[in-house]
């Protein structure tokens, strides 16, 4: 769905939400502080309630966010932006298509909004105690039927699109795993093929699709989203994923190891249809500037391969940051793209060279992106800047491009939680 064709029919349905009354309002407007500041304690214990009910959720849920606080941490920014902006949500369209595009996704559907509301009332209720009174749970209860009823219309939308473009399906398809490349010593392509021989829909560069993984040790399937590392119009949708090993705050990554470790090349992998409110503007004439961090390079690979074959008049720059070229991807394909195609210039850092990077001078900068190394390699700042990576390099990015006085309008970003604020210190 075209970025502004959406814009139309998100306003549209704002239009005819239900409001909330004065009294409510009021209510949840004078609440609002006490629920912003128990937020993630709320979330939590509402995730501990649910689960607790509704075990089959977790078939939905990523419990993996739930054990370093990603997941709470972002229902709990959601919500009080919502609540904040429930008498105009057209101020904060952009997240609630995101979260829209998340839910359809991941098979968000209407009946679960009930389960999800009674749970996170109840969360409210147990940790505001006496705050809570009846008046005050009601008001908010009303807020969630308004606020839910947003997200179930455009939801709908995004269904019917899905099932009823060239190739659309519902739900998950199973996919075979047509080849396994290995990018780096901790990235590996995977290149899918759908298993019924039908076309493929389309997408826009930028989006990812969910993949469910059945692991015979655990009960319940997990899902995750991994950008579309290709461009579209091909008869395969790949995807690049990195082995998240385990560190000092995060656990092993469950998913992708197994599809490291234990998916070959014939295997199946259940797939749903494209998504995702990150992607390339393909009507803007504007140079592209592509920002990567670590895996954060695959939906810039579907940009880039985009552009220098479909729109070759366009300048791109290709920025990638990684650690050293053991773990960079992609690397010798992007220099031959740089040298094959005049539009596209590529720039690579490194912030811990090998010796041998160094000797074979592998990399154009040691270190890391800043406002007067851009000045020196961009022309411009007139143009359109894409960045995904890691939290702190997206937020090192997102001040540098504002440094370099970008217009707040031209900085696109993908990021974990739909209301999540790259603004935050470092």
């Amino acid at each position: 769905m075209a970025e502004k064709e959406s814009n139309y029919i998100w306003e549209d349905i704002l239009k005819t939400v239900k409001q909330l009354d004065a009294k409510d309002l009021e209510i949840v407007k004078a609440t609002l502080p006490a629920v912003k500041e128990h937020g993630e304690e709320i979330t939590k214990r509402f995730y501990r309630r649910l689960f607790d009910s509704h075990p089959e959720l977790k078939n939905i849920f990523n419990q993996t966010h739930q054990i370093t606080g990603h997941q709470p941490r972002a229902l709990a920014n959601a919500i009080y932006a919502a609540a904040a902006n429930i008498e105009d949500m057209s101020t904060i369209m952009p997240a609630l298509e995101r979260i829209g595009q998340k839910h359809r996704s991941l098979q968000i559907l209407p009946e679960h909004y009930p389960i999800v509301g009674e749970n996170l009332l109840a969360a409210i209720k147990d940790i505001l105690g006496d705050a809570a009174t009846d008046e005050v749970i009601a008001a908010w209860a009303n807020a969630y039927e308004v606020i839910s009823d947003v997200f179930i219309r455009m939801e709908d939308i995004l269904y019917k699109t899905a099932i009823n473009q060239p190739g659309g399906w519902a739900g998950f398809k199973d996919f075979i795993i047509d080849k396994k490349v290995k990018e780096s010593d901790v990235i590996t392509s995977f290149y899918l093929k759908p298993k019924d021989g039908k076309e493929l829909p389309s997408f826009i560069p930028g989006q990812y699709i969910t993949v469910k993984i059945d692991i015979k040790e655990e009960k319940y399937n997990h899902l995750r989203q991994y950008s579309l590392s290709d461009r579209p119009r091909k008869d395969y949708y790949r995807i690049s994923v990195k082995r998240e090993d385990a560190m000092k705050e995060h656990p092993e990554g469950v998913v992708s190891t197994d599809l490291h470790m234990l998916y070959h090349e014939g295997d199946i992998l259940p797939v749903s249809v494209p998504a995702g409110d990150f992607y390339l503007d393909l009507e803007s004439n504007l140079p592209v500037v592509l920002i990567s961090g670590g895996v954060g390079l695959t939906p810039m690979m579907s940009m880039l391969n985009t552009l220098i074959e479909d729109y070759p008049e366009r300048k791109v720059y290709f920025i990638h940051a990684a650690r050293n070229s053991n773990v960079h991807a992609f690397r010798e394909y992007v220099r031959d793209v740089s040298k094959d195609n005049n539009n596209v210039t590529s720039h690579f850092l490194y912030t811990y060279p090998s010796e041998e990077d160094q000797k074979q001078k592998l990399f154009d900068k040691e270190g890391y992106i800043t406002v007067e190394w851009l000045q020196e390699i961009l022309p411009t700042n007139n143009a359109q800047f894409y960045f995904c990576g890691p939290t702190t390099f997206m937020k090192s990015v997102n001040k540098v491009l504002k440094d370099f006085g970008v217009n707040e309008s031209s900085i696109h970003y993908e990021f974990f939680g739909s209301f999540g604020n790259l603004d935050d210190e470092l």
